[in-house]
C-alpha cells in the first residue's frame, strides 16, 4: 500500500516525483478545456497543492462538481508547475473523491469575519487564518516542555478537581454528583457537602501551583502545564472561563532567580515560533497586525528591565497621561498602565516587582519591610502582563499569620504547610497563560481566537 505524504511534504520537495498520494480538501477549482485545477490542502502548512485533473480521468465528470470543502485522494506525479507562485504541482492519474460538500459548506473562496468563523469553531480550522493561529499554538506547546525539559525540569500532571483555592478571589466552578432539585442538608439547612462524591466541596482548580510546590520539595524543578477554570463573569477579549497555563515551580530559588527564568523563557519562545513557523507569521503580519514581527524582534534583541511596583506607580502618576483608571499606591495595574510602561516609558519589556500584600495572594513571601511582597509581573508591549509569580513564603510563622489575615482556614491547607515543616526551603515560580503568549506572538486580539473551541460566559458550544 502506497504511503501518502502531506502537502507540506510535496512542496519541500528537493527533486521530482513519479508516484506519490495526497489527500486532503479541495479549496478551490477551476475548470479549462481539456483538464481541471483543484487546489489542495491538508493543514499541514499554509500554502495548497495544486493537481491537475485531466479529462481523461474515467471519472473526470464528477471530479468537475467537486466543491470546495470536498475531500480528495489524489495519486499522480510530482513535476515542476508551469504556473507562477509555486515551484511542483501534482499531475494526477487518479482522484478519488472521499467525502462531498455541499452549496451550504460555510466555508468559501472568501473572507469571513472572526466573529462570524467563532460561530462555526467545528469548521474554522480549515480557513488560512485559524490553521495558522493552531499550528502556532501547536508548536509553541511542543516549545514550552522543550523549555523546561532541557533544563532538568519534571513535568508533573496537577490534579484537574481540587478542594482549595490557590488564588483566594472565590471565581471557583463547583464540581458536585449531588441531586441539585433535592440535595441533601444539614440540620441548619446548609447543604450536606460530607454526601456528596468526594465528602466534601470540590471545584474545578484554578491553577496547579499550590501541588507544584510540594513536588518542586521534592524533586526541585517542575513544571505544570494543563487547564485551569475560573468562574469569571468576564467579557473581555483577554478573559476565557478555561484556559491553559504553565507553572514552573523551583526549590533553592529566589526572586531573583525567578525573574530571570521568565524573561529567558518569553525570549525562547519567541524565537522558537519565529524559527519554526515563519510561513504563519507573515500571514498574520499581512493581515492581524502588521507590526508583529517588528514587536517580536524588540522583545528578543532588548533586555528587559526591571522596576519595582512602587517606582512604578511613581512613573505613571508623574507621566502626564491621562489614563481610564487612576493610578494609585495599593491598586492593581491595569492594562493600560502596563502597556503604557512598556511601550512609551522604558521601551521594552519590563518586570514589576515588589507588589503591596494586601493585592496579592496569601503564599506571597512576605518582605522585610512588613508592606510588600515578592511579587513579579513580566510585561510584554501590545498585551501588557504576560507572565505572573513570585517567591513563595516559606517560614511557616509568617504564612499562618498570612493566612489569617486572608481569613483562611489553616485546616484546609494542612499539607501544604507541612511543606514548611519538614525541610522548608526558599522557592519560587511564575503562571503564563498560554492563550496569552499565543495572543502576543499571532498578534490576535481576541483570547476566543487562539482557543479551539472557547469556553466564556453564556458560551459552550461545541
Amino acid at each position: 500500500m502506497q504511503q501518502s505524504i502531506s502537502v507540506k511534504e510535496a512542496l519541500a520537495s528537493q527533486a521530482p516525483r513519479d508516484a506519490l498520494l495526497v489527500r486532503g480538501w479541495v479549496r478551490t477549482r477551476r475548470d479549462a478545456k481539456t483538464f481541471s485545477f483543484l487546489e489542495l490542502n491538508d493543514g499541514s502548512c499554509l500554502k495548497s497543492l495544486q493537481v491537475i485533473a485531466d479529462a481523461a480521468l474515467p471519472n473526470y465528470a464528477e471530479v468537475q462538481r467537486l466543491t470546495t470543502g470536498a475531500s480528495v485522494s489524489v495519486r499522480g506525479q510530482l513535476v515542476p508547475s508551469q504556473g507562477q507562485g509555486q515551484r511542483w504541482e501534482v499531475k494526477a492519474a487518479s482522484v478519488e473523491i472521499i467525502g462531498t460538500a455541499d452549496a451550504a459548506y460555510p466555508l468559501q473562496k472568501k473572507g469571513h469575519t472572526p466573529e462570524f468563523l467563532r460561530e462555526i469553531a467545528h469548521l474554522r480550522p480549515r480557513s488560512n487564518l485559524f490553521g495558522c493561529v493552531f499550528r502556532v499554538r501547536s508548536r509553541l506547546a511542543y516549545a514550552i516542555h522543550q523549555f523546561f525539559q532541557d533544563r532538568g525540569f519534571a513535568y508533573v500532571h496537577t490534579p484537574i478537581i481540587t478542594g482549595s483555592d490557590c488564588e483566594g478571589a472565590g471565581e471557583l466552578f463547583r464540581v458536585t454528583t449531588l441531586d441539585l432539585k433535592n440535595p441533601p442538608r444539614r440540620e441548619d439547612g446548609e447543604i450536606d457537602s460530607s454526601k456528596d462524591f468526594f465528602g466534601r466541596p470540590t471545584y474545578l482548580t484554578v491553577s496547579g501551583q499550590l501541588e507544584a510546590e510540594a513536588f518542586a520539595c521534592a524533586l526541585a524543578k517542575v513544571y505544570t502545564f494543563g487547564p485551569t477554570f475560573r468562574a469569571e463573569n468576564s467579557n473581555t477579549s483577554r478573559h476565557a472561563s478555561e484556559f491553559w497555563m504553565i507553572e514552573p515551580e523551583m526549590a533553592f530559588c529566589d526572586l531573583q532567580g525567578n525573574m530571570e527564568i521568565a524573561e529567558e523563557f518569553v525570549k525562547y519562545l519567541i524565537r522558537d515560533v519565529r524559527t519554526h513557523c515563519a510561513e504563519d507569521l507573515e500571514l498574520f503580519a499581512k493581515f492581524v497586525d502588521k507590526g508583529l514581527l517588528e514587536r517580536l524582534d524588540f522583545v528578543v534583541e532588548r533586555p528587559f528591565q526591571r522596576v519595582s511596583y512602587t517606582e512604578a506607580v511613581e512613573l505613571l502618576a508623574k507621566s502626564g497621561h491621562k489614563f481610564e483608571y487612576p493610578v494609585e499606591y495599593g491598586t492593581n495595574l491595569q492594562s493600560e498602565h502596563e502597556r503604557y510602561l512598556t511601550e512609551q516609558h522604558f521601551k521594552c519589556p519590563t518586570t514589576v516587582y515588589n507588589y503591596p500584600k494586601e493585592i496579592k495572594p496569601f503564599y506571597m513571601r512576605l518582605n522585610d519591610d512588613d508592606r510588600t511582597v515578592t511579587a513579579m509581573d513580566v510585561l510584554v508591549p501590545g498585551i501588557g502582563e504576560i507572565i505572573g509569580g513570585s517567591q513563595r513564603e516559606e517560614r511557616l510563622d509568617v504564612l499562618e499569620k498570612s493566612m489569617a489575615r486572608h481569613n483562611l482556614d489553616p485546616k484546609d491547607y494542612g499539607w501544604y504547610l507541612d511543606l514548611r515543616r519538614y525541610g522548608t526551603v526558599p522557592h519560587a515560580g511564575f503562571g503564563m497563560g498560554f492563550e496569552r503568549m499565543l495572543m502576543f506572538v499571532t498578534g490576535v486580539s481576541n483570547i476566543r481566537d487562539v482557543i479551539p473551541f472557547a469556553r466564556t460566559p453564556g458560551n459552550a458550544a461545541f
